[in-house]
């Protein structure tokens, strides 16, 4: 059973800058899932101290579109 730490809400939508727990929670994948797209270059993010953010901007296409379990299970 997956648990969320953030909850999914408006406001986290809005934001401008995600943390990889952030966005790995509004794409519905693991954290893994999205430093392994950091790292394969696919997703563009900024390291700030010891942590990466990503600018909304950068997310693009896989944040506003409904990922299905299929293309979950292709990203990690």
């Amino acid at each position: 059973m997956l648990t969320y730490k953030h909850k999914v809400n408006k406001q986290n939508m809005d934001k401008k800058y995600y943390t990889v727990q952030e966005l790995a929670d509004l794409l519905g994948i693991s954290r893994i899932a999205v430093f392994n797209r950091i790292k394969r270059g696919s997703l563009i993010a900024e390291k700030v101290g010891r942590n990466y953010v990503i600018s909304r901007e950068n997310v693009g296409d896989l944040l506003l579109s409904d990922m299905t379990d299929k293309t979950k299970i292709e990203i990690e």
